[in-house]
Protein backbone atom coordinates (compact mmCIF):
# COMPACT_ATOMS: atom_id res chain seq x y z
CA UNK A 1 0.00 0.00 0.00
CA UNK A 2 2.79 2.35 0.93
CA UNK A 3 4.59 1.72 -2.36
CA UNK A 4 1.45 2.43 -4.36
CA UNK A 5 0.96 5.80 -2.62
CA UNK A 6 4.58 6.70 -3.24
CA UNK A 7 4.23 6.03 -6.98
CA UNK A 8 1.06 8.14 -7.14
CA UNK A 9 2.79 11.06 -5.42
CA UNK A 10 5.76 10.86 -7.74
CA UNK A 11 3.45 10.87 -10.76
CA UNK A 12 1.67 13.98 -9.49
CA UNK A 13 4.98 15.80 -8.93
CA UNK A 14 6.12 14.89 -12.46
CA UNK A 15 2.87 16.12 -13.99
CA UNK A 16 3.09 19.39 -12.08
CA UNK A 17 6.72 19.92 -13.19
CA UNK A 18 5.77 19.23 -16.82
CA UNK A 19 2.92 21.77 -16.57
CA UNK A 20 5.34 24.42 -15.25
CA UNK A 21 7.77 23.75 -18.06
CA UNK A 22 5.10 24.07 -20.72
CA UNK A 23 3.81 27.32 -19.20
CA UNK A 24 7.30 28.78 -19.16
CA UNK A 25 7.82 27.81 -22.78
CA UNK A 26 4.47 29.34 -23.80
CA UNK A 27 5.26 32.57 -21.92
CA UNK A 28 8.50 32.95 -23.83
CA UNK A 29 6.70 32.56 -27.22
CA UNK A 30 4.04 35.09 -26.23
CA UNK A 31 6.65 37.67 -25.26
CA UNK A 32 8.52 37.09 -28.52
CA UNK A 33 5.50 37.55 -30.81
CA UNK A 34 3.70 40.47 -29.08
CA UNK A 35 3.81 43.66 -31.29
CA UNK A 36 4.29 47.15 -29.84
CA UNK A 37 0.95 48.91 -29.44
CA UNK A 38 2.20 52.49 -29.88
CA UNK A 39 3.10 52.23 -33.58
CA UNK A 40 0.61 53.08 -36.39
CA UNK A 41 -0.77 50.07 -38.23
CA UNK A 42 -1.52 51.92 -41.48
CA UNK A 43 0.21 54.58 -43.59
CA UNK A 44 -1.86 57.61 -44.75
CA UNK A 45 -2.44 57.44 -48.50
CA UNK A 46 -4.43 60.64 -49.05
CA UNK A 47 -2.45 63.47 -50.69
CA UNK A 48 -3.61 66.92 -51.89
CA UNK A 49 -4.96 66.80 -55.43
CA UNK A 50 -4.91 70.55 -56.11
CA UNK A 51 -3.23 73.67 -54.85
CA UNK A 52 -5.36 76.66 -53.77
CA UNK A 53 -5.78 79.49 -56.27
CA UNK A 54 -3.41 82.37 -55.73
CA UNK A 55 -4.74 85.94 -55.76
CA UNK A 56 -4.12 87.55 -59.11
CA UNK A 57 -3.74 84.24 -60.91
CA UNK A 58 -6.08 82.98 -63.60
CA UNK A 59 -8.97 81.33 -61.79
CA UNK A 60 -8.36 83.29 -58.55
CA UNK A 61 -10.38 86.38 -57.71
CA UNK A 62 -8.77 89.23 -55.80
CA UNK A 63 -9.73 92.49 -54.10
CA UNK A 64 -11.64 93.54 -50.95
CA UNK A 65 -15.06 93.68 -52.62
CA UNK A 66 -14.88 89.97 -53.47
CA UNK A 67 -15.79 89.28 -49.83
CA UNK A 68 -19.32 90.63 -50.41
CA UNK A 69 -20.12 88.26 -53.28
CA UNK A 70 -22.65 85.59 -52.21
CA UNK A 71 -20.94 82.40 -51.01
CA UNK A 72 -23.84 80.01 -51.59
CA UNK A 73 -23.06 78.21 -54.89
CA UNK A 74 -26.79 78.10 -55.66
CA UNK A 75 -27.14 81.89 -55.40
CA UNK A 76 -27.40 83.47 -58.89
CA UNK A 77 -24.84 86.09 -57.84
CA UNK A 78 -22.25 83.61 -56.61
CA UNK A 79 -18.97 83.08 -58.44
CA UNK A 80 -20.01 79.54 -59.34
CA UNK A 81 -23.27 80.66 -60.96
CA UNK A 82 -21.75 83.71 -62.67
CA UNK A 83 -19.18 81.45 -64.33
CA UNK A 84 -22.03 79.58 -66.04
CA UNK A 85 -23.79 82.70 -67.41
CA UNK A 86 -22.96 85.11 -70.26
CA UNK A 87 -21.50 88.34 -68.99
CA UNK A 88 -24.54 90.64 -69.01
CA UNK A 89 -26.74 88.01 -67.35
CA UNK A 90 -24.02 87.33 -64.78
CA UNK A 91 -23.70 91.05 -64.00
CA UNK A 92 -27.46 91.34 -63.50
CA UNK A 93 -27.29 88.59 -60.85
CA UNK A 94 -24.45 90.26 -58.90
CA UNK A 95 -25.90 92.39 -56.07
CA UNK A 96 -23.05 94.91 -56.41
CA UNK A 97 -23.92 95.60 -60.06
CA UNK A 98 -27.65 96.27 -60.03
CA UNK A 99 -27.24 99.86 -61.27
CA UNK A 100 -24.93 98.72 -64.07
CA UNK A 101 -27.39 95.99 -65.02
CA UNK A 102 -30.17 98.59 -65.28
CA UNK A 103 -27.93 100.81 -67.43
CA UNK A 104 -27.11 97.88 -69.73
CA UNK A 105 -30.82 97.21 -70.18
CA UNK A 106 -31.56 100.90 -70.79
CA UNK A 107 -28.77 101.05 -73.35
CA UNK A 108 -29.99 97.84 -75.01
CA UNK A 109 -26.54 96.28 -74.77
CA UNK A 110 -27.42 93.04 -72.97
CA UNK A 111 -27.67 90.95 -76.14
CA UNK A 112 -24.50 92.47 -77.58
CA UNK A 113 -22.51 91.57 -74.48
CA UNK A 114 -24.09 88.15 -74.01
CA UNK A 115 -23.45 87.17 -77.62
CA UNK A 116 -19.86 88.41 -77.75
CA UNK A 117 -17.26 85.69 -78.15
CA UNK A 118 -15.01 87.01 -75.38
CA UNK A 119 -14.90 90.35 -73.55
CA UNK A 120 -13.39 92.04 -70.52
CA UNK A 121 -15.76 94.31 -68.59
CA UNK A 122 -14.60 96.96 -66.14
CA UNK A 123 -17.85 97.05 -64.21
CA UNK A 124 -18.70 100.04 -62.01
CA UNK A 125 -20.27 99.00 -58.72
CA UNK A 126 -23.40 100.56 -57.27
CA UNK A 127 -21.12 102.72 -55.08
CA UNK A 128 -19.34 103.93 -58.23
CA UNK A 129 -22.61 105.13 -59.75
CA UNK A 130 -23.58 106.69 -56.41
CA UNK A 131 -20.63 109.08 -56.78
CA UNK A 132 -22.41 110.70 -59.74
CA UNK A 133 -25.01 113.34 -58.78
CA UNK A 134 -28.47 111.86 -59.28
CA UNK A 135 -29.55 114.54 -61.74
CA UNK A 136 -26.52 113.85 -63.93
CA UNK A 137 -27.00 110.08 -63.72
CA UNK A 138 -30.67 110.36 -64.64
CA UNK A 139 -29.70 112.50 -67.63
CA UNK A 140 -27.22 109.88 -68.84
CA UNK A 141 -29.69 107.03 -68.37
CA UNK A 142 -32.25 108.94 -70.42
CA UNK A 143 -29.82 109.55 -73.32
CA UNK A 144 -29.45 106.15 -74.98
CA UNK A 145 -26.63 107.11 -77.33
CA UNK A 146 -24.57 108.75 -74.58
CA UNK A 147 -25.27 105.79 -72.32
CA UNK A 148 -24.09 103.32 -74.97
CA UNK A 149 -20.92 105.35 -75.47
CA UNK A 150 -20.09 105.35 -71.77
CA UNK A 151 -20.87 101.66 -71.29
CA UNK A 152 -18.86 100.64 -74.36
CA UNK A 153 -15.90 102.53 -72.89
CA UNK A 154 -15.91 99.96 -70.07
CA UNK A 155 -15.59 96.95 -72.40
CA UNK A 156 -12.45 95.52 -74.02
CA UNK A 157 -12.42 92.81 -76.65
CA UNK A 158 -11.09 89.44 -75.47
CA UNK A 159 -10.52 88.03 -71.99
CA UNK A 160 -7.78 89.94 -70.16
CA UNK A 161 -6.02 87.96 -67.43
CA UNK A 162 -4.64 89.75 -64.35
CA UNK A 163 -1.05 89.33 -65.53
CA UNK A 164 -1.97 91.19 -68.74
CA UNK A 165 -3.95 94.02 -67.15
CA UNK A 166 -1.21 96.62 -66.90
CA UNK A 167 -1.00 98.58 -70.14
CA UNK A 168 -3.22 100.30 -72.69
CA UNK A 169 -6.38 98.62 -74.01
CA UNK A 170 -8.68 99.71 -76.83
CA UNK A 171 -12.33 99.71 -75.76
CA UNK A 172 -15.40 98.87 -77.80
CA UNK A 173 -16.17 102.60 -77.73
CA UNK A 174 -13.01 103.13 -79.79
CA UNK A 175 -10.81 105.01 -77.33
CA UNK A 176 -8.18 103.58 -75.02
CA UNK A 177 -8.12 102.97 -71.29
CA UNK A 178 -4.89 102.61 -69.33
CA UNK A 179 -4.43 100.21 -66.43
CA UNK A 180 -1.56 100.65 -63.98
CA UNK A 181 -0.45 98.50 -61.08
CA UNK A 182 0.53 94.89 -60.45
CA UNK A 183 -0.22 91.88 -58.28
CA UNK A 184 -3.64 92.52 -56.77
CA UNK A 185 -3.69 96.34 -56.91
CA UNK A 186 -4.68 98.05 -60.16
CA UNK A 187 -6.06 101.43 -61.15
CA UNK A 188 -7.86 102.30 -64.39
CA UNK A 189 -7.19 105.71 -65.96
CA UNK A 190 -5.73 106.80 -62.60
CA UNK A 191 -9.28 107.28 -61.31
CA UNK A 192 -10.90 103.88 -60.68
CA UNK A 193 -9.55 101.17 -58.41
CA UNK A 194 -10.25 97.52 -59.22
CA UNK A 195 -11.98 96.32 -56.04
CA UNK A 196 -12.70 92.75 -57.14
CA UNK A 197 -10.94 91.27 -60.12
CA UNK A 198 -10.85 88.23 -62.34
CA UNK A 199 -14.51 87.23 -61.97
CA UNK A 200 -15.17 84.62 -64.61
CA UNK A 201 -18.33 84.42 -66.72
CA UNK A 202 -19.16 82.10 -69.60
CA UNK A 203 -17.90 84.50 -72.27
CA UNK A 204 -15.96 87.12 -70.35
CA UNK A 205 -14.02 88.26 -67.34
CA UNK A 206 -15.23 91.04 -65.03
CA UNK A 207 -13.25 93.55 -62.97
CA UNK A 208 -15.33 95.57 -60.51
CA UNK A 209 -14.23 99.22 -60.32
CA UNK A 210 -15.12 101.87 -57.74
CA UNK A 211 -15.67 104.74 -60.20
CA UNK A 212 -17.45 105.16 -63.52
CA UNK A 213 -15.03 105.61 -66.42
CA UNK A 214 -15.81 108.56 -68.68
CA UNK A 215 -14.63 108.68 -72.32
CA UNK A 216 -12.15 111.53 -72.94
CA UNK A 217 -14.33 113.01 -75.66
Amino acid sequence: MYGKRKLTALAAVAAFSLSLALSACGGENTAATTQPTGLPTTVPTTVPTALPSMPGAAGGEFGPACATIPKDPANPGSLEMMAKQPVATAAAANPQLSTLAAAIQAGELADTLNNAEAVTVFAPTNEAFAKIPKADLDKVLADKELLKKILAYHVVDGKTAPNALAGTHKTLEGQDITVTGSGTEFKVNDTAMIVCGNIQTRNGVVYLVDSVLMPPS
